[in-house]
């Protein structure tokens, strides 16, 4: 059944979702990685397409920045088009040292500064966590492609770090405190996930170093994001 936010049919859709924030990325891996790729939804320029890859069913859709609107996209997903697990395919700011522009982050739980989850007046603060299975065989094909691989805590951030009115306090604390990496979506992905008893993983390609500075050029920050497009691939 169609939603106010994507119109593709139920059965265009596959149980494995890899959902990057942009949607020429979307395309980008619809036009590059799958067999039959056929648009499924456009609603605001949200691009969808499913296709094959490797004659396993896989939809790829984008969600838009920020915790409301991966949140949104996430939750119809899971419960109108009844999708079993979504693939996180974003960027993210890295916070520490070892981790070079262009590694990929596995984020094993997300913490935040949004209100996502107080919709479930929780006792307490909830830091939602990743699927293990899916984090694990996400380790395995990074290490058998030699992929520079990192796993832990991202920060989810309804700010983007260069426009904060904190400035470097603010990043720097959560960095502290042992997070990877920063980005926008990880946290109301798998809030979703775990409210619905659906399976998640959040796979992070770091662009921008904020201990560096040293970023991905414009021009080639879609090629880079292959390793992270492939490792999710290898999770069908």
């Amino acid at each position: 059944m169609p939603t106010p936010h994507n119109r593709a049919k139920k059965s265009d859709v596959a149980k494995t979702v890899l959902m990057p924030g942009d949607p020429l990325r979307a395309k980008f891996v619809a036009d590059n990685y799958l067999t039959d790729a056929r648009l499924i939804t456009d609603v605001r320029n949200v691009l969808g397409f499913s296709g094959k890859f490797n004659g396993k069913d896989v939809t790829v859709m984008s969600s838009g920045m920020g915790g409301p609107s991966i949140g949104i996209y996430s939750y119809e997903l899971f419960t109108e088009y009844d999708v079993d697990r979504i693939i996180r395919i974003g960027t993210s700011g890295g916070y520490q040292p070892e981790i070079e522009v262009g590694d990929l982050v596995l984020a094993t739980t997300a913490s935040t500064d949004g209100a996502w989850a107080h919709q479930y007046r929780l006792n307490g603060t909830l830091s939602p966590a990743c699927c293990f299975p899916l984090l694990e065989k996400a380790l395995k094909v990074a290490r058998e492609k030699g992929i520079p691989v990192h796993a832990g805590m991202v920060f989810t951030s309804d700010l983007f770090s260069s426009y904060s009115a904190l400035g470097d306090e603010g990043w720097k604390q959560w960095a502290r405190m042992g997070a990877l990496a920063q980005d926008m979506e990880t946290y109301a992905l798998y809030c979703n996930a775990a409210y619905l008893g659906k399976k998640a993983l959040s796979i992070l390609t770091m662009t921008d170093s904020l201990i560096n500075n040293k970023s991905l050029r414009d021009e080639d920050r879609m090629e880079a994001n292959r390793s992270m497009i492939e490792v999710a691939l290898g999770l069908l």
